[in-house]
């Protein structure tokens, strides 16, 4: 049985533990489902303006604060993923700061004491899958000297253009993923809502990739279940 894979990925304010999440987006086989905290800030329109830039069906809530953001996150989370035959599936999700999403995520919420949302999910890293099972190496020559230049690609906008078609990247608004933070700051909610989009999607492509190509032993699947529940 092949078990439906589902990418997410998370904006925040930064790296410290006062930081807080912005956006989490999941992209589910209909289409990219988003939840957005907008610091009580006014974004109305955002779903229109995200859906004119992007090729998929798109889906986007505002949450007024982080807390709000995270029990509509848990909802979600109850009635669409768990106890289906899904695979949750993040690009360098464990790493801290490299790739911090669920470390990100389990400070935030137990400095809010919300409960965990990913019960009962199986969940893969696809960073190790991508980078050791597929060469992601790019040369180039070094301008005047034609020295040949090897550079390994491991991020996620580098890893999807050399693998994918990179249809994708023209959705993302950012050259860098740290533009997140000012767009967040300037209230740009469409630009952070599309560089979300653009990430999972990018996520959602190489995960199948990888299907594609590699065994069910290369993922290292684990569980998300907590030992215990609140």
């Amino acid at each position: 049985m092949v078990l439906e894979l589902v990418a997410f990925d998370i904006e925040t304010t930064g790296f410290g533990v006062d930081d807080e999440v912005t956006v989490i987006g999941f992209a589910v086989p209909m289409g990219v489902r988003v939840f957005v905290q907008t610091g009580s800030r006014d974004a109305d329109g955002v779903e229109r303006r995200v859906s004119d830039r992007v090729p998929v069906h798109v889906q986007v809530t505002t949450h007024p604060t982080e807390r709000a953001l995270f029990e509509a996150v848990g909802s979600f989370t109850a009635d669409r993923l768990q106890d289906d035959d899904v695979l949750l599936v993040a690009f360098n999700g464990e790493r801290w700061k490299g790739g911090f999403d669920l470390p990100f995520l389990r400070t935030r919420l137990a400095r809010l004491e919300i409960e965990w949302p990913f019960r009962e999910l199986p969940y893969a890293d696809l960073l190790p899958v991508l980078t050791r099972r597929f060469n992601t190496t790019v040369t180039s020559c070094d301008g005047g000297d034609g020295d040949v230049v090897s550079d390994d690609q491991s991020d996620l906008a580098g890893v999807y253009d050399v693998l994918c078609d990179g249809r994708y990247s023209d959705v993302d608004p950012f050259v860098e993923s740290g533009e997140a933070v000012t767009a967040f700051n300037e209230g740009r909610f469409a630009d952070l809502v599309s560089h979300n989009v653009a990430d999972v999607l990018r996520t959602r492509d190489l995960g199948r990739l990888a299907q594609w190509y590699c065994s069910k032993s290369e993922f290292s699947v684990k569980s998300l279940s907590p030992t215990v529940q609140r």
